[in-house]
């Protein structure tokens, strides 16, 4: 009988194992307060993790133990342990944070934080408040790390402008001008361009990362918002808030060559990291669509928690 018990057991153990081994999509449900786990091989939701009062921006640590979230309401930032799946701390931001970006190599992560019109840097590790950076554009909305970690664009969200920190000097060295209400932003894998989702001008700005200048607009649906690029780097998708779509631009060409319904406001995104599947946030529609990126179709919905804000993948 014994054996039997602890053969179950180590059954069980190695089941857990394997689940949390999955990839997995977290989304922010600022409407209902938790994180809805996505897995994304089955695409099936599989916990719902708490995360206060209005959750916003996520990203997700380099080892994927840990999941930092910006929590509007209480003005935080929380760390939540992914192998138990419950918050462990929290660290003070200031008034009204919103997107949050990670370093590549998981040392920082930097929240936009609204009323102080400021980024602040949180140590990861020793998860307290390093550094903040003071940004010309109103509102910052969000805050992304190059693909090395050098630079940090920050959209302000009242500003039609791009605010560039460098990480090193720790100060603003540049602002880009862009399109009206700037939204999310996504990086070239190789760095070299950024692609800003600019609402009110329902367009993508293209900016030059060497010349910081902005070098081309795409223009795209109605509100344009969330941006998650390809990691093979030919295609960025950009949801548009106001048409209930993903509109699908060609890198090369810099033009539109596809868009695809998705559901009620669309807003942040990720994609699985093959990226052969793009997650979508829908707001209105209490759900994530999931767009095939090879038909360049929607080929599911997903029920999650209320008005999700947006998805992190690790």
């Amino acid at each position: 009988m014994r054996s039997r018990h602890l053969a179950l057991a180590a059954l069980l153990l190695a089941a857990c194992a394997t689940l949390h081994a999955e990839p997995f999509a977290y989304v922010a449900n600022e409407g209902s307060g938790t994180l809805s786990v996505i897995d994304i091989a089955s695409d099936a939701v599989v916990a719902e993790i708490p995360a206060g009062r209005k959750p916003r921006g996520t990203v997700i640590s380099p080892d994927g133990r840990r999941a930092f979230v910006s929590e509007q309401s209480g003005n935080q930032l929380l760390v939540i342990d992914l192998e138990r799946w419950q918050p462990v701390a929290s660290v003070p931001l200031g008034e009204s944070p919103e997107g949050v970006g990670r370093s590549p190599d998981g040392r920082w992560v930097a929240a936009a934080v609204e009323e102080g019109n400021l980024v602040v840097f949180v140590d990861a590790q020793a998860q307290r408040v390093a550094f903040s950076v003071p940004v010309k554009g109103r509102n910052p909305e969000h805050a992304v790390f190059s693909p090395d970690g050098r630079l940090v664009f920050v959209s302000a969200e009242n500003g039609a402008a791009v605010d560039v920190i460098d990480v090193g000097r720790r100060e603003q060295v540049a602002q880009v001008p862009v399109g009206e209400r700037p939204r999310g932003i996504g990086f070239s894998p190789d760095g070299r361009r950024a692609y800003v989702a600019s609402e009110l001008s329902d367009q993508v700005d293209v900016i030059d990362t060497r010349s910081l200048r902005r070098v081309a607009s795409v223009k795209a649906g109605v509100r344009s918002n969330g941006i998650a690029v390809h990691p093979g780097g030919h295609e960025v998708y950009v949801s548009n808030g106001g048409a209930g779509s993903v509109s699908v631009i060609d890198t090369a060409s810099l033009s539109v060559v596809a868009t695809v319904p998705v559901g009620k406001r669309p807003w942040n995104m990720a994609l699985s990291p093959d990226g052969r599947k793009l997650y979508v946030a829908c707001g209105r529609s209490d759900s994530v669509a999931v767009v095939d990126t090879v038909l360049r179709e929607k080929v599911r919905e997903i029920a999650v928690g209320k008005m999700p804000w947006g998805v992190a993948v690790r």
